[in-house]
Order: structure tokens, then C-alpha cells, then sequence
């Protein structure tokens, strides 16, 4: 397992967490450009970065391997892991991601006036500098590190290159790499201390698990940001469990019962709907990248779906998107709002924007939050930020909701797995029959039955009823 480090950190922050490691796992922790024994070394924005990480991979030769990244060290690793997923003959192996506290691949929120201070101390005279690295390292963990890993890691920032440590933050951290990133399949454990101020649970949730086709968010409780430091133990566990797990589903099929299977291939059913009803059953690629939307949008998008709809087995959303690309509309749309696609991404960012101020990203809220955020828009209350951007009002939250809604039902009605759920036979009632010389078709098959409770014999036999509530898909599973 490639080790990455956290900003001030070093190849020696990862120690604890190889020494437990150690006989199951064998850990190459390195030092970034600009920090530990490569102070000197120069190269620090993003991409620099991970080209010196992918030539230390291609001199160890490892094979097949792990990438582990620590806050600053999550964002190189997620460039990595994009790379290897476009095929790097350097990155070839590259098995699963482990992102401790990371940095997200769009710009990392780091609040104006922290960033400040932490420029302001880095170049100071070695008094101020050390009194304020000291300080720098109880700030992130919840509670005191052992004197001799405080002293570890106090050093640690003291020896960082400045022009490194001013790089992370006036460039590195801002660099918005979420449209090249897109969406990874690796296999990916997110862990994040409950006390971690930035990049916690809520941080996570929001701007990195959406990145993640096969994500697993594990929250330390009282935990803050120096995770390696603060809970060796538990995050040497995480990370053992999560590469001796399970691969990943590949795809996802909704399943359609034998009968109704049937009906659909028989001369019933006209071959053009049968056609459509082939397509709208295709798996769905866990791992899809959004074309009209982004992946934070798609994971929003998801989200609202899963609120307004049961579980359908089949993913709305990216079906959704899809259409928006390919710029085929229903045919209509309300005349205060633009283009659809303009509208679901100004519609997902405003729902998104209101949650964000009244306290959290609409991604890291439960079901009830995030009912009541839809329900506000539903009825026109949303107060969507004047700053928000893009952004629809309140009065157009009313008609965008309404037509996300008429448009994720559509989806889900028309999958032959919901057909057949609801009992739905009237796709057995074409077939082809006869064109006469008029161009009509005739002999169609239709029903003949019309009486109450006297179906067809032809009529697949209808589904037991869903339960009245049924579960709802989570987009990633979250675990304490």
C-alpha cells in the first residue's frame, strides 16, 4: 500500500498505522515534494505531485497495490487513480483507495481566515514558527496526541519546505479537479474523525463519496483530523477489512419476473416496443459518469430520487442524465425556466445551496432533512441564498420540483421491471398483425376479456404488493 501524507505531515505520520499493519500489509509511506526528507525537492501542485508518487510506483514495481492518502495525500491519490483508470502502464495494479480525511477533488473548503493564519506563521521568525506548529497539531486532533507523536509531528511541519506549505495553500487545495476526476470504479474506503472540522463526515459526504462508484464511509467517533496519529488501530482495521473484502457489484438489473419476461417476447408485444422495453432493461453501469450534469449533481440528483420514488432497481438518475445530453426533451417545458439541462443543475445546486445555510450539505442530511428541504420546495418556501450560483427562486423551485418529479415517475414507470410490478399487461395487446392496403394494422390481438378480476389467459400473473414503505437506496453506505 502506497502511503500519502497530510499537509506538514510526513512519510513517518503513516509509522503506527504500518507497524500494525505489518505481515499483512506492506507499506511504502512517501514523502511529498516539499516535506519529510523531500523538502528540497520542488513540484508542488497536484499533478506534480502524483508524477513523483506514479515514478516511485513504477521503480518499486509492486504489482498489484493499494493507494493511501491523507488529507493533502487523498487528492494526489484520487489524480492517481484517475490516471491508472485511464490506463497508465505506470499505475497498472492499482486494486483499491483508502482516503483518510481527504482533501475532496474540488477546491477543499478551508475557511478564509484560518487559511490566513496558517500563511502567516509558516515564513516567521523559528520562535513564533514553532510555538504556532505546535499549535498546528493540537488543532487537529480531538485529544492530546502521546508527547513523543506530538513532538513527531510538531517536527514534521517545522522541516516542510514554506513554499510548499504556501503552495497547498493559495493553489493545491483550490485546484478543482472534480471534472477530470469524474467517477472512479476502484474500490475506495472513505475514513473520517467525527471531530474533524473541514473534511469530517459532512465534507466527505458532500464533495468526495459522489467521486466514488464503490464507496464505504467509515466515521471514527471522536476523532479529529490526524486520523493515523490520533486511532492507529481502528484505521489499520478499516483498512485490512477493506482489502480482503468482496469486489465490487458490477452492474445493476432490475429484475424481471419469468412470465412477464415472456410476454415481452412474444407476438403480442409489437417488436418496436419490445426493442424499447430491451433497452430500458439494460444493466446500469455502477460506475457511470454524468455527461449534462457533474458528479456531485448526479449524486443529488440520485438522492432527490430516492426520496420521491421507492426502490425501482434500476438507476433514474443517471437515465435522467442521459437524456439531458443527448438534448431530447419531453417535448415541453415551463416557460420560466431555461433549458432543461440548465434547470437540473440550477435546480440540484439551489436545493443544495439552501441546505448548506441552514447547516449541512443536502448529501450529508437524513431522509427526514431532506424531506423537508423538497417539501419546502414543493410548496415554494425553499429560501435559496441570493449568492447561489446557478440558482432558481423559490417560485421556479415550485415548477423545476414539479418536473424532476414528472420525469424520475416517467423513468420508473416505464422500465418493464415496474410494468410487471404493477401488473401492467397492456404491452401484450399489438403485436403486429396484418397491414392492408390502406396502411392500416388490423388483426391486433388486444383483449377480449373486459369483466372486473378476469384477466386474459395470456396475463402474466401479478406481483404480491410492494410493502407500504419500503426501504430506500442509500448512495453510499456510511458506518460509525
Amino acid at each position: 500500500m502506497v502511503c500519502l501524507h497530510f499537509l506538514g505531515g510526513s512519510a513517518r505520520t503513516w509509522e503506527p498505522v504500518a507497524h500494525r499493519l505489518a505481515g499483512t500489509v506492506r507499506c511504502l509511506a512517501l514523502d511529498l515534494p516539499g516535506f519529510g526528507a523531500a523538502a528540497e525537492a520542488t513540484g508542488y501542485d497536484v499533478a506534480a505531485m502524483a508524477e513523483r508518487v506514479a515514478t516511485a510506483i513504477r521503480a518499486a514495481r509492486p504489482g498489484r497495490f493499494a493507494l493511501a492518502g491523507h488529507s493533502m495525500g487523498a487528492k494526489v491519490a484520487l489524480a492517481l487513480a484517475r490516471r491508472a483508470e485511464d490506463g497508465d502502464p505506470d499505475l497498472v495494479g492499482l486494486s483499491h483507495l483508502v482516503l483518510v480525511a481527504g482533501s475532496p477533488p474540488s477546491p477543499e473548503p478551508i475557511a478564509e481566515d484560518r487559511r490566513r493564519k496558517m500563511l502567516a506563521w509558516i515564513g516567521a521568525d523559528p520562535e513564533t514558527r514553532a510555538r504556532a506548529a505546535r499549535a498546528f497539531i493540537r488543532q487537529n486532533v480531538s485529544a492530546p496526541l502521546a508527547p513523543e507523536d506530538e513532538d513527531k509531528a510538531t517536527a514534521d511541519v517545522l522541516r516542510a519546505a514554506p513554499e510548499a506549505w504556501r503552495a497547498w495553500l493559495e493553489s493545491g487545495a483550490n485546484e478543482d479537479w472534480a471534472a477530470r476526476i469524474g467517477v472512479l470504479r476502484t474500490p475506495a474506503l472513505i475514513l473520517a474523525g467525527s471531530e474533524d472540522a473541514d473534511l469530517g463526515p459532512t465534507g466527505q459526504a458532500a464533495l468526495t463519496a459522489p467521486h466514488l462508484a464503490h464507496a464505504r464511509t467509515e466515521i471514527l467517533d471522536g476523532t479529529g483530523h490526524l486520523l493515523p496519529l490520533e486511532r492507529p488501530d481502528a484505521v489499520a482495521a478499516a483498512i485490512a477489512a477493506h482489502l480482503a473484502g468482496a469486489p465490487p457489484q458490477r452492474a445493476r438489473t432490475a429484475e424481471i419476473p419469468d412470465s412477464y419476461a415472456a410476454l415481452i417476447a412474444s407476438d403480442r408485444v409489437n417488436p418496436r416496443l419490445r426493442a424499447a422495453l430491451a433497452e430500458r432493461a439494460r444493466p446500469d453501469d455502477p460506475a457511470y459518469t454524468p455527461a449534462a450534469l457533474d458528479p456531485v449533481e448526479l449524486a443529488l440528483l440520485r438522492a432527490v430520487v430516492a426520496r420521491v420514488l421507492p426502490e425501482a432497481g434500476f438507476d433514474i438518475a443517471a437515465r435522467l442524465d442521459a437524456r439531458l445530453a443527448s438534448g431530447v426533451g419531453d417535448g415541453w417545458r415551463f416557460a420560466r425556466l431555461p433549458p432543461d439541462a440548465d434547470a437540473y443543475r440550477a435546480g440540484l445546486r439551489s436545493l443544495d445551496a439552501a441546505a448548506r445555510a441552514t447547516g449541512a450539505p443536502f448529501l450529508a442530511r437524513d431522509g427526514a432533512g431532506q424531506d423537508a428541504l423538497l417539501r419546502a420546495a414543493q410548496e415554494g418556501r425553499l429560501a435559496v441564498p441570493g449568492a447561489a450560483h446557478p440558482r432558481l427562486d423559490p417560485e421556479r423551485m415550485v415548477l423545476w420540483f414539479e418536473d424532476v418529479r414528472a420525469d424520475a415517475v416517467r423513468t420508473y414507470l416505464s422500465h418493464p421491471a415496474t410494468l410487471a410490478r404493477l401488473g401492467f399487461s397492456g404491452i401484450g395487446a399489438g403485436g403486429t398483425g396484418t397491414v392492408g392496403a390502406d396502411g392500416l394494422a388490423r388483426d391486433l390481438p388486444g383483449f377480449v376479456r373486459t369483466g372486473r378480476n378476469d384477466p386474459e389467459p395470456w396475463e402474466p400473473e401479478p406481483p404480491e404488493p410492494a410493502p407500504a414503505h419500503p426501504a430506500r437506496r442509500e448512495p453510499a453506505e456510511v458506518v460509525r
